[in-house]
């Protein structure tokens, strides 16, 4: 979907900070693979009904919101009445993490498949959104977004060994993720369920 800073609450303060709270978000899968297991223990929880507590409870204030049309600094104007992109990215980085396998050796190389996937939407979003808005140039910003996203997922594939005909096949599945104009599927879904679908539709003959 494209960004317009005019349509964004704050103006061009908004913009940025939208931008910046979206890069900011790749923090999340480091935590998760981590810390994610000592936070839920603490909690008296396995990791797996923490990530559903969390999105859930996201879910019902989304829900709140739309209730009484509220939309903060950073949202569009269209989102006083449809999920936010906040939401539907909630709602499938909790998807990634219930369900892509983790590595055996525990730690960060765990998100062997979950970072690049989740990496794809903190990164290749905001470089593509800032380039059509900015250049108005759909093919330069498909261009960089692959070249961002080929990046990111051969790093995962040499750092956490991720499987190189994964990252080969899936890393342009971020960037498809981020064309489709669909009214009320944010690209905060689709760059992240498109390869997540991929993967679990391939990862039985890897």
């Amino acid at each position: 979907m494209v960004d317009h800073v005019e349509h964004s609450i704050g103006g061009f303060g908004g913009h940025t900070f939208r931008r910046l709270t979206h890069i900011s978000m790749f923090i999340i899968p480091i935590i998760y693979y981590t810390m994610g297991e000592n936070i839920a223990s603490n909690l008296n929880l396995n990791i797996d009904q923490l990530v559903s507590i969390i999105c859930i409870s996201i879910l019902i204030l989304e829900i709140i919101r739309l209730k009484f049309g509220i939309v903060v600094i950073g949202q569009r104007e269209y989102e006083s009445s449809q999920m936010s992109a906040l939401a539907w990215g909630a709602l499938s980085v909790s998807l990634v993490f219930l369900i892509t396998p983790s590595g055996d050796t525990g730690g960060i190389k765990s998100g062997l498949y979950g970072i690049p996937i989740i990496f794809g939407l903190t990164f290749v979003d905001p470089l593509m959104g800032e380039i059509k808005r900015q250049m108005k140039d759909i093919k330069m910003a498909i261009v960089i977004g692959l070249i961002c996203s080929y990046f990111i997922w051969f790093s995962c594939s040499y750092f956490l060994q991720t499987p190189i005909i994964l990252s080969i096949f899936l890393a342009p599945l971020t960037v498809l993720g981020e064309i489709p104009q669909v009214k009320y599927i944010d690209d905060n879904a689709t760059m992240i369920l498109f390869p997540l679908v991929a993967m679990v539709i391939l990862l039985p003959f890897v």
